[in-house]
């Protein structure tokens, strides 16, 4: 799928036509062979594949050819769902000419259109600018997506330290459940953070090699810099804060597997002094003289009783129980 914008009026206007003069921004979405090959021919580049995209060395991500720059960064998509994807997003600057290059959808690509057709939605005359925007976009994404991840890890922390249930057979299952939030949270941090980096690579590559740059441009990219490096220290908080609470998990876990062994072994010194008791009296001597006694058999249950009950008792004291 092939988009075509020019701006007018400081806001994005979709074109039919690609040959128009006026068009700044060429998105191409899963594009086919003929969208990249009609692009290819307009602006005299060569659109990377797929394949090309998603390699991670710095010269495949970030260079100059054709007189164009080439950066690609990741991106997270579908981050409302339970199972968020890296998607990567390639810029191509030619010129005053856009192109973007993706094979997912994400939400700031969607929000900055939505934004940037309204009038005075966007304040661009080059196609650099549209790219800030969609950056300054992606960061807002990753800052709202963070502020999420902070607020479900304070849940988390709250029924880790704060649960008042420590019965066997009702942590267990709310820990395991935990783990799972801690894991799919841990998991979206990180795909954050590898999104930030990538995003700062670009955004510092771009100040480097861009020759005509405007001072508002300059201090765009500052704040973009900034942004993101405050960010990635937040990121890098975060996650430290989740290793952190997977080991308390872990470690409540480890006590509660050690309380149910303790009651065992609590229930088998009970359990032992009446099984004596029990197995004296089973034996088949021909003289034994409580066999005799009318109340014998009272006795031995008695006897049973007696030696349950101490053991239990003294088990209560000492705080084993």
């Amino acid at each position: 799928m092939l988009h075509c914008y020019a701006v007018t009026d400081d806001h994005l206007i979709e074109r039919a036509d690609l040959t128009e003069p006026s068009i700044l921004w060429f998105d191409l979405i899963n594009p086919t062979p003929a969208e990249d090959k009609s692009v290819e021919q307009i602006l005299g580049i060569s659109i990377p594949t797929r394949e090309e995209m998603e390699e991670i060395e710095l010269s495949s991500r970030l260079y100059v050819e054709d007189g164009a720059q080439f950066m690609t960064m990741t991106v997270i998509a579908q981050l409302d769902s339970e199972e968020p994807a890296r998607a990567p997003i390639t810029f191509i600057l030619k010129n005053k000419t856009l192109v973007t290059v993706r094979y997912a959808d994400p939400k700031p690509f969607t929000t900055f259109i939505s934004r940037a057709v309204k009038q005075d939605g966007v304040m661009a005359s080059v196609g650099d600018s549209i790219m800030l925007g969609l950056l300054e976009a992606i960061i807002n994404r990753i800052a709202d997506a963070l502020e999420k991840s902070s607020a479900e890890i304070d849940k988390i922390s709250q029924t880790v330290f704060r649960s008042k249930s420590f019965k066997a057979g009702k942590v267990m299952p709310n820990l395991q459940t935990t783990i799972e939030q801690i894991g799919h949270n841990g998991d979206a941090i990180t795909m954050l953070q590898e999104s930030l980096v990538g995003l700062s690579r670009l955004v510092t590559y771009h100040a480097a090699v861009h020759k005509e740059i405007a001072k508002d441009e300059i201090v765009y990219i500052k704040m973009l810099q900034r942004d993101a490096a405050f960010l990635a220290e937040h990121a890098v908080f975060l996650s430290n804060k989740i290793t952190f609470l997977l080991d308390a998990t872990l470690g409540l876990i480890n006590l509660e597997q050690n309380q149910i062994i303790k009651m065992f072994s609590v229930a088998a010194v009970v359990f032992l002094p009446p099984t004596l008791v029990a197995s004296i009296y089973g034996m088949n001597f021909k003289y034994m003289p409580e066999l005799e006694w009318v109340t014998g058999y009272p006795f031995a249950v008695g006897l049973m009783l007696v030696s349950a009950v101490i053991p239990y008792l003294y088990a209560k004291k000492r705080g084993w129980l």
